[in-house]
């Protein structure tokens, strides 16, 4: 009953650091990495979107990398949280029920994996083009009517 209760907190306590990660990385972050480029700005050092893609040498890490990021990080707290939910409603009995346990499986493998994968990325990403922040964010510009 002890591991059980170990892992019920364990699961939960992942779910929310998941879920706090990618909300955070979606909501304040990425709003930096995206920021709007100012008319005539020479140094993009701090428009990383803009400086990946201004070499061709790095506009794979925006085109692949950063696309591939902003998709696959959503999948590490949403199986992470189905994992939890199955485990606190089964509990010891999980062992009773061969496909539910593998599939649980599955998607443990798939959080971690999509969570790594979402963090190299995010490193490689920072590597060649750091998101730095500033004191305002521009997310986008409404056209001019």
């Amino acid at each position: 009953a002890r591991e059980v209760s170990f892992l019920n907190v364990y699961l939960i306590v992942m779910v929310v650091l998941a879920w706090t990660a990618v909300l955070m990385g979606a909501y304040v972050i990425y709003p930096w990495y995206r920021a709007a480029l100012p008319p005539g700005t020479k140094d993009l050092a701090l428009y990383p979107q803009r400086l990946l893609m201004s070499s061709p040498s790095t506009t794979g890490w925006h085109s692949l990398g950063m696309e591939w990021k902003e998709h696959i990080a959503w999948f590490a707290p949403i199986s992470i949280t189905m994992v939890a939910f199955v485990f606190l409603k089964y509990g010891r009995d999980l062992k009773n029920h061969k496909q539910l346990r593998a599939g649980v499986l599955v998607f443990v493998l798939a959080s971690f994996v999509s969570a790594g994968v979402a963090g190299f990325f995010g490193a490689m990403l920072n590597k060649y083009a750091p998101v730095q922040g500033g004191q305002t964010i521009q997310l986008s510009k409404g056209a001019a009517k």
